[in-house]
């Protein structure tokens, strides 16, 4: 399969600061993995791992710094700033909150219309279009102008995803993007997530603190610990001959979301 992302001894150091002079913070360290398009790379680490810099770094929401990052043959450590509104579109993530994703201000219209208008689409073709995402998401287009505070959770994340997707992107980092769901929601939203990664050739990176999730999911994975990718490779190696301690302490001291996974799977023979 061909790259669509390959990133080489990505580091990311936050400096000291406050009154107090703090040591520098090595958030990640000489990351370097590659995905292929079309897979599922799930990353898999606890919390304060570096899961969500890694996210920000690859993305450059925020700069790595030093390290290179590819998208297909492009060096995105070179591109310019102007540059980076078209790439903007074929690169999209989705965090875990979406209460803080969507202004609370403002009707669902005029957000997932955003992007849209920046494409340069007249008034009919974003009407069109936002019809035709909140349907492949779920959402009727009759709540197209309520708030996002007359949303549920599970709701507004289906809205989160048909923002993203109204950009046409290739690849998109999910970071954490159920986490904050209940149990049975989370089930719709991963089944939502497989069906248009499906229906749109979609490549994911899939952030979890879950492997149990991780492994449902992925083709690849990697293990993230501390800032470091202490292992990496395809799925069915690293689950049944993990090489480092840490995915072996992580296979066996799952964090209790079995009964989500046999949910999902429930779920997912009902809908067929």
């Amino acid at each position: 399969m061909k790259p669509i992302l390959r990133v080489e001894n990505l580091t990311k150091i936050y400096p000291g600061s406050g009154i107090i002079k703090r040591y520098p913070v090595k958030a990640l360290d000489n990351i370097s993995f590659t995905v292929n398009e079309g897979d599922i790379f799930g990353l898999v680490g606890e919390s304060g791992s570096g899961k969500t810099t890694l996210a920000r770094c690859i993305l450059f929401l925020e700069p790595p710094t030093s390290g290179k990052v590819y998208y297909g043959n492009l060096c995105l450590n070179n591109v310019p700033w102007y540059h980076w509104k078209k790439l903007r579109s074929r690169m999209q993530i989705i965090f875990q909150d979406p209460n803080s994703a969507l202004n609370p201000r403002i009707p669902i219209r005029k957000s997932l219309e955003e992007g849209l208008i920046n494409l340069g689409y007249s008034k009919k073709q974003r009407n069109d279009t936002i019809r035709k995402l909140l349907d492949q998401v779920g959402i009727p287009y009759n709540q197209v102008d309520w708030y996002p505070h007359e949303f549920s959770g599970g709701q507004k994340q289906r809205i989160i995803i048909a923002r993203a997707l109204s950009m046409n992107p290739k690849f998109i980092v999910l970071d954490e993007p159920v986490s904050n769901l209940d149990v049975s929601i989370q089930a719709g939203i991963i089944n939502l997530l497989m069906d248009l990664k499906r229906e749109f050739n979609l490549t994911y990176i899939f952030i979890s603190h879950d492997l149990d999730l991780i492994a449902y999911l992925s083709t690849k994975i990697g293990v993230l610990k501390g800032g470091q990718l202490v292992e990496v490779g395809n799925a069915e190696d690293v689950l049944s001959h993990p090489l480092h301690p840490y995915t072996r302490f992580l296979l066996e001291n799952p964090l209790s979301f079995h009964s989500k996974i046999q949910s999902v799977k429930t779920q997912s023979k009902e809908t067929v």
